[in-house]
């Protein structure tokens, strides 16, 4: 994917045994639904294996780079509001922008357009963490790097289906 890589090894782990969810019986299509943790993680890593993001540098799902976990999603309907902190496999890592447009892209596309999604590094593993939080939740940043096209075709590669 790209040259010159940032972080030539990175550990790599062992993807989580999916819970099943279990709907209930009888279920109002009026009724809102409401969306929790697991739905949201499961929106970024989905249940089924080959459309999970992967990292822009290696074939590596982001479930199995730790660069994003269960653990470190926030979800609050009742303000409509999501919020996903991911950790970078390294401190300078260049990615960490592309990483997280691809987490907003992946939610814009799936989640109603009633949720505000905040995107965040998590405090203390990038050395630019402050610019990186403010390109990927400035809404301007945000359309104007949608706008570029080799950016949006990076982002649509680390979103593709893989079979592998």
């Amino acid at each position: 994917m790209v040259s010159g890589l940032i972080n030539a090894n990175p550990v790599v782990y062992e993807k989580k045994e999916r819970r099943n969810r279990t709907e209930p019986g009888d279920v109002d299509e009026y009724a809102v639904d409401l969306i929790d943790q697991l739905e949201i993680f499961d929106i970024l890593l989905s249940t089924i294996r080959f459309i999970d993001i992967k990292d822009p540098e290696h074939p590596y799902s982001l479930e199995e780079l730790k660069v994003i976990t269960e653990d470190a999603i926030e979800v609050d309907n009742q303000r409509s509001h999501v919020r996903v902190t991911f950790t970078p496999t390294v401190e300078h890592c260049s990615m960490a922008t592309v990483i997280g447009l691809c987490l907003r892209v992946k939610l814009m596309r799936s989640l109603p357009s009633r949720y505000k999604v905040d995107i965040r590094v998590a405090p203390g593993t990038h050395a630019t963490e402050a610019a990186v939080n403010k390109q990927l939740n400035d809404k301007e940043r945000v359309a104007a790097a949608l706008e570029n096209p080799n950016l949006v075709d990076m982002v649509d590669e680390c979103l593709a289906p893989s079979y592998a």
